[in-house]
């Protein structure tokens, strides 16, 4: 990764975080919950720098449709966000996976 890369990397971070200090106050508080959770459940797709922008493009649309933020995903945001990455495997996931393909290795 060069310095560039780190530096074009910010500005997209910087620019999502615009976008989300651009959304309603109960967007912002579900939008920092949910990133919260995601960040605790590590699943890989959320590196891939589509899920976050995503959510923001979704809850963008809904406060543009005069949604409140619980009417799009419902007042459970854990299981809002099981639902998003439910397919998704997860880092724990892929450690597993690793440490149960070595050689020698109890149960394989």
């Amino acid at each position: 990764m060069s310095i560039q890369d780190i530096i074009e990397g910010k500005k997209q971070w910087r620019a999502h975080l615009a976008r989300i200090k651009a959304l309603p106050p109960d967007y912002q508080i579900v939008y920092k919950e949910m990133q919260k959770y995601l960040f605790k459940v590590g699943p890989v797709s959320l590196s891939d720098d589509s899920l976050l922008p995503g959510i923001v493009d979704f809850f963008e649309e809904g406060a543009a449709d005069g949604k409140g933020v619980l009417e799009l995903i419902g007042t459970d945001v854990a299981a809002f966000c099981d639902d998003l990455i439910k397919d998704s495997p997860t880092y724990a996931d892929t450690y597993q996976e690793s440490i149960s393909a070595e050689p020698g290795t109890p149960g394989t």
